[in-house]
């Protein structure tokens, strides 16, 4: 993009103010398959602050996962503008948004992708033997209430305790934001519970932002922000003034 464009762009789309880390704008994402156009996403604008824990919610096909893809540089808008901070991504070239990923973003998903070859230590420093400044694997691993499980292997493990060392690997390169997919969707009720009073942990310990996606109402309670999200619109922003404890949802 050329300079007059990039200035353009920035009087159209102002950069994200102070303490927003996402600003997004008019954002739409069209899928085209042969003649037939999926909307995926519709007119999104949203704000997403500095330190808060974000759900959000909806039913499968609502556009949540398409939202977090776009928000992680994993996707481009069809339309409108995402702002990282002053960062527009919008425009960015892919080897820009591979640094955006490695240097600012942690992604969770519903699967734990571990490497069963590899202890839970190990797995954490595929992470931090590349980020710019990371913590230690044991510091990642005590903050997810694993320091017991350092050199054990993922099948000696629960998928709670595997989900757990996920986050781990996710923030130990001290990511801005935490995005996480369904992070409890393979898991039951209890060990749910855990995994989300780790990523609450995080939020708390580090104030990374965090968005998490879900289809289970109950989770909500927990977040400072819920967005529900419906036919690839946001239907309704919820500001929750009192916060329930991850061991106090109930679903």
């Amino acid at each position: 993009m050329g300079r007059n464009q990039r200035d353009l762009t920035a009087k159209l789309y102002p950069a994200a103010p102070p303490g927003v880390v996402f600003h997004v704008q008019g954002v739409a994402k069209i899928y085209r398959m042969g003649e037939v156009e999926v909307h995926a996403l519709q007119s999104i604008d949203l704000d997403l602050y500095e330190g808060e824990f974000v759900v959000l919610l909806g039913p499968s096909g609502s556009g949540k996962s398409t939202l977090l893809n776009i928000l992680g540089g994993l996707d481009v808008p069809s339309q409108g503008h995402v702002f990282f901070r002053d960062r527009d991504l919008t425009n960015a070239s892919e080897a820009e948004l591979t640094r955006f990923r490695r240097d600012c973003v942690g992604f969770v998903f519903q699967f734990y992708n571990l490497i069963p070859s590899l202890t839970a230590r190990e797995n954490v420093m595929l992470v931090t033997d590349i980020a710019r400044h990371p913590m230690r694997p044991e510091q990642a691993l005590a903050l997810v209430g694993l320091s017991d499980r350092l050199d054990h292997f993922p099948a000696q493990m629960s998928g709670g305790e595997q989900q757990r060392v996920a986050i781990a690997r996710a923030i130990a390169k001290r990511p801005q934001v935490l995005l996480c997919d369904e992070p409890t969707g393979a898991l039951d009720f209890q060990t749910g519970k855990l995994v989300l009073a780790a990523l609450e942990q995080v939020n708390h310990e580090l104030g990374t932002t965090t968005v998490v996606i879900t289809h289970n109402a109950g989770i909500a309670a927990m977040a400072d922000r819920v967005v529900t999200m419906r036919s690839g619109q946001i239907a309704h922003i919820q500001q929750n003034q009192k916060k329930l404890a991850p061991e106090e949802l109930e679903w």
